[in-house]
């Protein structure tokens, strides 16, 4: 679980950027948080990982082991732990694109090994094959020797998934994840995404309430740096012109279809 009270950001001018956010996420739960540009979306997102520290406020999550951490009080050697334990999936794929397939997906424990390992002989043979059980659920285990820059941005962004598998997380966190695909790779990783909320909190960033209206299980819309709502994916027309103001006309339209199922039995983690 993810508990999120009472975040506060402001700039040096006294301007508050984030104001009270709160909110929880538990395992079983894909959340999608919604907002106009510049209300604060993707401040709460770094906050929740460690990227950026609030002025106040704290953020809960749980360790491998089950022990509460609060990420905006803890020691920075403490923070690098946790951290370790918190998979990340980036709009721009943060891949090396001079490697192989696998061995991105392998980077996703380098955090987890020590220098000396990571320098000498690396990943064991168990690990690779892990790392390949990776890849196959998320149906591109065929690539796992293929150089990343090959691949189209649908495939890079499967890549990145199988990485946060790998790393066995207690938390994954989506950072506008589909933002630069067409719409069938754009529902591909939607779909490979949801089912991962099975065993972790999933939390994401995202401009389309289309999609989070049929993957998502609860969405969490932010204005001016405050949450204004938190509740069924599947918004009102009223409501989202509430959540976005002047930008709705640019927010895509959409009809709701039939939900998609919860779980996809071809992804779990490892």
């Amino acid at each position: 679980m993810i508990e999120v009270k009472n975040l506060t950001k402001s700039l040096p001018n006294g301007r508050r950027l984030l104001d009270g956010i709160s909110f929880k996420v538990k395992k079983g739960e894909f959340v999608g948080i919604l907002g106009a540009s510049g209300a604060g979306k993707t401040l709460t997102l770094r906050c929740l990982n460690g990227l950026l520290k609030p002025d106040s406020g704290s953020i809960i999550v749980d360790d491998e082991q089950g022990r509460k951490h609060d990420i905006c009080k803890i020691t920075k050697k403490e923070l690098r732990h946790v951290r370790q334990r918190i998979g990340v999936i980036f709009q721009g794929y943060h891949l090396v694109k001079r490697l192989s397939v696998l061995e991105n997906v392998m980077i996703g424990r380098l955090g987890q090994i020590s220098t000396f390992r990571s320098l000498f002989y690396g990943f064991t043979d168990s690990e690779a094959g892990e790392a390949l059980l990776a890849l196959e659920k998320v149906k591109i285990a065929h690539m796992a020797q293929s150089r990343t820059g090959n691949l189209s941005g649908g495939e890079m962004q499967r890549v990145a998934i199988a990485r946060a598998i790998f790393q066995s997380p207690t938390l994954l966190i989506a950072d506008e994840p589909i933002s630069n695909l067409d719409p069938s790779n754009a529902k591909t990783i939607m779909k490979l995404i949801r089912p991962l909320s099975e065993n972790i909190p999933v939390v994401g960033v995202f401009h389309q309430p289309e999609m989070t209206a049929k993957y998502c299980t609860r969405v969490i819309a932010i204005k001016e740096g405050k949450v204004i709502y938190d509740g069924d994916p599947k918004l009102s027309n009223k409501r989202l012109e509430e959540i976005y103001g002047e930008e709705l006309g640019q927010v895509e339209q959409y009809e709701y279809s039939s939900p998609v199922p919860v779980m996809d039995s071809e992804i779990k983690l490892l």
